[in-house]
């Protein structure tokens, strides 16, 4: 591994994207970009979807706002990460040249596109118009560290966390849109409990980008989160799903996430027994 820096600032941006919309969401994730540049983040996060939006009515509806990994909205963010030489991790749905649909996010930094992801593990309506990606999240270099990323439901999988924590990543960038429900007064959301669990796990920082706003009748939990290699908040979470934008910031040492030892004989990753796990 060659060497990075040892300190990261980190920007999760809880937007609230009209489905439909494209302009309008591309104008407000630049917005949001630069504002959290601007307050020295130097990985920025947005939510899944930010591009589009999410409830769609069908599928045709999702084919006619998807853009290709070298559309527009992932242009725009590519000129802008090299303006303001920051990474930028954010969902969008993604069409292929066979019309084949998925739910995607973008890896970008100064010199473009460095990884697009795919989720494999779809929740509820996605199941109708996504298909379902089949490779395990990237983990990609960057000059400010090894990031890696995934969308939302694939948090809930602890084997797919894992994955890339064992391949070295240091920080888990993950754009969500995490649908409100019910739970006990004062409970924090199971969302943000799993985020926490993952992280504390792997010895591996996170940061979570939800949704805001209200669309299609779905409420969201609105609970951006960015989680430190010990599973304790940083950063959020954000409680509410108001309209309004909102940026979390967090300042990261990596060498924690780079340290997987819990005692003087305990280590994460080298005291697994995988032969006792199949």
């Amino acid at each position: 591994m060659k060497s990075t820096p040892t300190h990261l600032t980190v920007a999760c941006c809880q937007l609230a994207p009209r489905v439909g919309d494209l302009e309008h969401n591309r104008q407000q994730a630049l917005a949001a970009i630069r504002a959290a540049a601007s307050q020295g983040a130097q990985v920025v996060v947005l939510p899944e979807l930010v591009q589009s939006g999410y409830v769609f009515i069908d599928k045709a509806e999702a084919l006619s706002l998807a853009e290709t990994a070298h559309g527009e909205t992932l242009r725009q963010w590519a000129v802008l990460a090299t303006e303001l030489d920051v990474v930028i991790v954010g969902g969008f749905c993604e069409r292929t040249e066979r019309d084949e649909l998925y739910n995607s996010a973008a890896l970008i930094d100064a010199n473009g596109v460095q990884a697009v992801y795919r989720k494999a593990h779809l929740w509820n309506d996605e199941k109708r118009f996504f298909t379902p990606g089949n490779c395990p999240p990237p983990v990609v270099e960057t000059r400010f560290g090894r990031i890696a990323m995934m969308i939302c439901y694939d948090l809930e999988f602890p084997e797919w966390v894992r994955l890339p924590a064992l391949a070295g990543a240091e920080l888990l960038c993950a754009p969500v849109n995490w649908p409100d429900g019910p739970r006990p007064a004062g409970e924090r959301p199971a969302e943000v409990v799993r985020v926490q669990a993952n992280a504390s796990v792997n010895r591996l920082y996170i940061a979570a980008c939800d949704r805001r706003g209200t669309e299609r009748g779905v409420e969201w939990v609105g609970g951006s989160v960015i989680v430190d290699a010990n599973g304790y908040p940083l950063a959020g979470p954000l409680h509410g799903a108001a309209a309004d934008p909102a940026i979390i910031l967090a300042h990261l040492d990596l060498s924690e996430a780079r340290d997987k030892r819990i005692s003087a004989n305990n280590h994460v990753h080298q005291d697994r027994q995988p032969a006792l796990y199949d």
